[in-house]
């Protein structure tokens, strides 16, 4: 199983940018997916994530209302749709995914066993 993260990049507090992870080697769409992210000096921490069936989505508090999670499943991606960015927001995104088909969405990165390489997202003040 391979992810592949992209569409990181510098934008101004405020702004936006689309985050994709697309997978090979496994069918997204059997499998919870989560996207992570570390900040220099800082524990990685959860982001977002979404049910196998994409039914339902998480978020960690203070993405709500500003990131969503969504799935493609022809295109066998997912993406984390990241709006009104905030300085602290600055950070390496990691898209991940469970080992276990139908698993449940796990805000602990220890239950996901494959991880993409990560993309650089810089939000300017």
């Amino acid at each position: 199983v391979q992810l592949q993260a992209s569409g990181g990049g510098l934008v101004q507090a405020g702004g936006s940018l689309r985050l994709s992870c697309a997978a090979s080697g496994r069918t997204l769409s059997n499998y919870a997916m989560g996207w992570f992210r570390q900040a220099p000096g800082k524990e990685r921490e959860f982001v977002a994530g979404i049910s196998w069936s994409g039914g339902r989505t998480y978020y960690a508090d203070s993405m709500k209302g500003r990131f969503t999670i969504s799935t493609d499943n022809a295109k066998n991606t997912v993406y984390l749709q990241m709006n009104s960015l905030k300085p602290e927001d600055t950070a390496v995104y990691y898209c991940a995914t469970d080992s276990a088909p139908y698993a449940a969405v796990y805000t602990d990165q220890r239950k996901y066993r494959y991880w993409g390489q990560g993309t650089q997202v810089t939000v300017s003040s």
